[in-house]
């Protein structure tokens, strides 16, 4: 659920002319791990430096993860090419 709350605010966050591409070209969506918090950190500032949008999430602490714990990142959505630059060299979930 988590990486669903990020896909959403990331949509939000983004400029209707990519997500209306993106929406035409099938919403594609990719799950990648990383190994702590550091790495999502350096992650985020990554795509941020591309200009890239991003959406942190923050658990709520309504299940059995505690409130205000970083859960997850999103990036874009954007062209592939952009993503992969950042992103390229992490493995699926």
């Amino acid at each position: 659920s988590q990486v669903s709350h990020a896909s959403v605010e990331a949509v939000l966050k983004s400029d209707k002319k990519i997500v209306d591409k993106w929406r035409k070209e099938g919403m594609k969506k990719v799950v990648l791990k990383v190994k702590d918090l550091d790495e999502l950190m350096k992650y985020k500032r990554e795509a941020e430096n591309f200009v890239l949008v991003t959406a942190l999430i923050k658990d709520s602490g309504k299940t059995e993860i505690e409130a205000g714990t970083i859960t997850c990142l999103a990036i874009g959505p954007h062209d592939d090419d952009k993503i992969d630059r950042i992103t390229g060299n992490l493995k699926t979930v």
